[in-house]
């Protein structure tokens, strides 16, 4: 049902989790543990995928916070429950016991934050325009002001989808070259003439590894490649389904 990452489990008063597509109640292209609120999925499957996380995390389902994804790199702190529409963010960062922040995906990069220390975790949805843009580097700057030294920070990245399944094309690897110079080493020459394989793996731990953090993982894990533990939009697209499932990555503070 779900990954641990050992640098995290480590970690006193920590718990997480990376959640894979497997222990739910969704069927078909959701089959099964689908915890996307904006799939076409049935809701009610969804929350049932999404309660049964939080029991995992030993949390109340109310407790399992997520936001509006958009890609961006803004973070935002949280406090409780939202309130009404979940905000527009692609990072989140608290300091409050029993709240477990959740990210989406389905190939871009979840990242899970912990200050074990100063009792301040994070969680960030990096693909590749949230991370050329900063949202590593936010939510570190937003976990420090709640208390946080990145030189304590771990972070580890789950399922993602790897460098061998990444093809870009010119448009992508004209404009990540402009914004994000001196990092074209994670362009590999594709087979296809002007086209490349994009490293998003690599290039947030190169990120995160200059925004200085204490320690840096990332589990290797494909969600491209593994269809059985994992959902993935790019291999959606290319067999042509009108959907795909989310997976969840998850960390709280014990109370």
């Amino acid at each position: 049902m779900f990954i641990q990452a050992p640098a995290l489990s480590s970690q006193p008063g920590i718990r997480h989790a990376f959640f894979t597509r497997e222990g739910g109640v969704s069927e078909g292209i959701y089959a099964s543990l689908n915890g996307g609120v904006g799939s076409s999925d049935d809701p009610e499957k969804v929350r049932e995928n999404r309660r049964r996380m939080a029991e995992a995390l030993s949390v109340v389902p109310e407790a399992l916070i997520s936001v509006y994804q958009v890609h961006a790199p803004d973070a935002v702190i949280v406090e409780g429950p939202w309130c009404g529409e979940r905000p527009k963010a692609d990072a989140m960062v608290t300091s409050v016991p029993g709240l477990a922040l959740g990210i989406t995906t389905a190939d871009c990069g979840p990242v899970l934050f912990a200050d074990a220390q100063a009792r301040v975790i994070g969680a960030a949805h990096a693909g590749w325009r949230g991370a050329v843009t900063g949202v590593l580097e936010t939510t570190v700057e937003t976990m420090e002001r709640l208390g946080a030294r990145r030189k304590n920070i771990v972070a580890v990245l789950g399922p993602t989808i790897s460098q061998k399944a990444y093809e870009v094309g010119p448009d992508f690897i004209e404009r990540f070259s402009k914004e994000a110079p001196g990092h074209e080493r994670f362009l590999k020459e594709a087979r296809r003439p002007g086209h490349a394989m994009f490293d998003l793996p690599g290039f947030i731990g190169a990120r995160l590894e200059a925004a200085g953090i204490g320690t840096f993982t990332d589990l290797g894990l494909c969600t491209y490649s593994d269809e059985n533990r994992f959902f993935s939009y790019r291999r959606t697209t290319h067999c042509q389904e009108p959907d795909y499932g989310r997976l969840i990555s998850a960390i709280a503070l014990t109370p």
